[in-house]
């Protein structure tokens, strides 16, 4: 919105400032860096009074999660609301990446509110069915492939892009849209697995999203991808300041979420967040950099499939239990010291995932 100021400017003055993807995106993050700080609190409030219990505990989880009762959940409304915020006042409105990335994050979002409210209304850890997310889910990433497609330069549609190799794309035609539609609700059902400890989620959530804004602002620069070697998809900067509202408004719920947390995100914030990672893959065409930056999630999301699996097969478990962090809790390691060591990781993760730009 405030692009529009650029109308203002006569090319040497403040105004001029707001033409600029970086000056804005910096916006982005303080708007909704400030928001979480204003909002936060007022908001758990409300969320502790409406919910009474709290989130449900699962009976059979790690036993010291049963301190966690009580705690409020639904907490992702304080950083939908502050993404929202930032993104429709600093990003160009004319911009379709920006309403495709939207779209499928305030969709999630009520994927996600739906299933929270169902579970804290009826205080039970089964909220919406599985297949009614999973249809709801698909249903929405088929939107977002069919749209993100449209606007793909046209020798880029349909075409997966390979990192590290040079100016190698697979044309997988028609067949790119569920392929499409499969990262962004494996995204957002691996944000959603990762999700069981006190900042566990969050933290690297604004890691891959802030590594993937790099990324998307580089591939919408023709001088940059020239450099760089990769294929230019024009208009994917804008995503940067989407990315940084995640930044921004992820620091403002961590205040609130850090251990031990007076707020969870829920799955209002979890599938958003994971939903929105895999649509800015497909938008700029590195949905297979989304499965490097994003590592973490992958993990805890193949640690639940080997567990369910193997346990179909033999009746024996792989983990202690899954998903993998909660393997790690049963063995003994304390809440901070797996939610710091899983950090540690996915910053790594996206350095080797950032790497892939240079790296040909």
């Amino acid at each position: 919105m405030l692009y529009w100021l650029t109308e203002l400017s006569d090319g040497g003055d403040f105004f001029n400032l707001f033409r600029y993807i970086t000056f804005r995106a910096g916006g982005a993050f303080l708007t909704a860096l400030v928001f979480g700080f204003v909002f936060g609190l007022p908001l758990i409030n409300v969320l502790r009074r409406k919910q009474g219990k709290g989130q449900p505990i699962r009976s059979d989880g790690p036993e010291g999660h049963f301190v966690k009762a009580g705690t409020p959940t639904m907490g992702g409304l304080l950083i939908v609301g502050a993404l929202l915020t930032s993104t429709l006042l600093w990003a160009r409105l004319d911009n379709a990446y920006v309403w495709i990335v939207l779209f499928v994050t305030m969709s999630f979002a009520a994927i996600g509110f739906a299933d929270d409210y169902a579970k804290v209304s009826k205080q039970n850890t089964k909220g919406v069915p599985g297949k009614v997310r999973l249809l709801l889910g698909f249903l929405i990433a088929g939107i977002a492939a069919f749209w993100a497609s449209a606007y793909h330069p046209v020798e880029l549609q349909g075409q997966l892009a390979l990192p590290v190799l040079k100016n190698t794309l697979i044309d997988l035609g028609i067949l790119f849209i569920p392929f499409a539609m499969f990262v962004i609700v494996g995204s957002a059902n691996a944000v959603n697995l990762t999700d069981g400890l006190d900042g566990l989620a969050i933290m690297p959530v604004m890691i891959a999203a802030s590594t993937l804004g790099i990324i998307a602002y580089a591939v919408g620069r023709v001088d940059f991808t020239e450099y760089l070697d990769v294929h230019y998809v024009p208009g994917t900067g804008e995503i940067l300041i989407f990315t940084a509202g995640i930044a921004g408004g992820g620091l403002g719920f961590l205040w609130y979420n850090a251990p031990p947390a007076a707020v969870f995100m829920g799955d209002t914030g979890s599938l958003a967040l994971g939903g929105a990672l895999g649509a800015i893959a497909v938008a700029t065409k590195h949905e297979i950099v989304l499965g490097i930056v994003g590592g973490l999630f992958v993990v805890e999301a193949l640690s639940v499939i080997i567990q369910v699996l193997y346990f179909k097969r033999t009746g024996k478990r792989v983990f202690l239990m899954a998903p993998i962090h909660h393997h790690y809790e049963k063995k003994g390691w304390a809440e901070p010291t797996i939610v710091i060591r899983f950090w540690i990781i996915s910053l790594i993760l996206a350095i080797v995932g950032l790497a892939t730009l240079k790296v040909r």
